[in-house]
């Protein structure tokens, strides 16, 4: 996907990119791939393939949760790596407020470095494990009206870091592949647990390749029990099964 592939694809989907935005998506590739040959960001590095598998994959879920493209919320990136869903939304969407928490500090550099590059206000990174920055005694528990991840763990561990962090009446929204439902089947005590509720799964795919995508929104109903997250190492080692 060249970036007026990129460009016109969203196009379709109703979201309309600036020049100002498809120059800073052109930077952050640039950036990316720069820092790239030091710090180990990705393992997709061509292109056409950042435009598709990481830049338009980010922003499905614009597609699936489309308040993102409208309202003013506050959304935290559990685990971001190299900014993805997370930084391809806020340049489609300025008017988010963004916050990232990741547990390299390298990643965090970075991200700060693209933020600087790319003009970005209302951003914020945290050098913190997720069951740290989630855990009772933090003030960025249950304050985030939209908490995402992409590719970082299995669903029910991913609902362990991620509902905490929730506010109430706000949500939880993970982005998964063709393996969503199953994940899904194994999180249902997980997500009972902490005080979340399925709202619903939007099945995509991805342009050119056709990989399927499973977008599961889960509203949080009821505060987290303050027991959760538990310690660092414990929640994937044994996950709320139930």
């Amino acid at each position: 996907m060249s970036p007026e592939q990129f460009q016109a694809a969203l196009a379709k989907q109703g979201i309309n990119l600036t020049q100002q935005q498809m120059q800073q998506f052109a930077d952050y590739y640039q950036l990316l791939v720069k820092t790239n040959e030091n710090v180990n960001l990705t393992a997709i590095t061509e292109e056409r393939d950042v435009y598709l598998k990481h830049f338009y994959d980010s922003l499905t879920l614009a597609l699936a949760f489309p308040q993102l493209q409208t309202e003013a919320l506050s959304l935290l990136d559990v685990g971001a790596g190299a900014g993805f869903p997370s930084i391809p939304i806020k340049i489609a969407f300025p008017q988010l407020q963004v916050s990232i928490v990741d547990s390299l500090n390298k990643r965090i550099k970075f991200l700060e470095e693209l933020a600087t590059t790319l003009s970005l206000e209302n951003v914020a990174f945290y050098h913190q494990r997720a069951e740290d920055f989630g855990s009772k005694r933090s003030t960025y528990r249950q304050s985030y009206d939209l908490v995402t991840a992409r590719a970082v763990a299995s669903l029910p561990v991913l609902a362990e870091l991620c509902l905490p962090l929730t506010k109430k009446g706000g949500y939880f929204v993970a982005m998964k592949g063709s393996k969503g439902a199953v994940e899904l089947n194994e999180a249902q005590h997980a997500l009972h647990v902490l005080g979340g509720k399925l709202e619903q799964t939007v099945s995509l795919t991805l342009p050119t390749t056709d990989d399927q995508r499973e977008i599961i929104i889960v509203k949080k109903t009821k505060e987290t029990p303050k027991t959760y997250p538990r310690k660092p190492g414990t929640i994937s080692k044994s996950p709320l099964m139930g």
